[in-house]
């Protein structure tokens, strides 16, 4: 059974920096993407990150881009979300999700409706 199981998260001050984990499990990350998106109180769910773990290749929403980063421990099947130059407005409840790459891979990351398999999500709040 495919899983994705969250952790990281918290609350941090602006400026500030917070690594997301997404550990998978029960499918061969090597052929999916793994895409990071969010949702703020009263906001539509935003993708923010996609990596691509056929190539390593990574996409990024405008609005963290340059300030987040997201990457792949192969020996642990764990993708990672580093966050930083954090903002107030990036508070929301985080989710990573995972997707077959095949040829398209990262386009179109923020079509939500292409994933099949969803992490429980993690808050991150950005405050002083």
């Amino acid at each position: 059974q495919p899983q994705l199981v969250q952790s990281g998260g918290g609350v941090v001050q602006p400026g500030g920096s917070l690594r997301l984990s997404c550990a998978t499990s029960g499918f061969t990350l090597d052929y999916y993407v793994i895409t990071w998106f969010r949702q703020a109180p009263g906001k539509e769910r935003e993708a923010i990150s996609c990596i691509n773990n056929q190539d390593g290749s990574t996409d990024y929403a405008d609005s963290v881009k340059s300030r987040f980063t997201a990457s792949r421990d192969n020996d642990e099947n764990t993708v990672y979300l580093q966050m930083n130059s954090l903002k107030p407005e990036d508070t929301a409840v985080y989710y990573c999700a995972a997707d077959w790459a095949g040829p398209r891979g990262c386009v179109d990351f923020g079509d939500l409706r292409r994933y099949d398999y969803r992490g429980q999500g993690t808050q991150v709040t950005v405050s002083s």
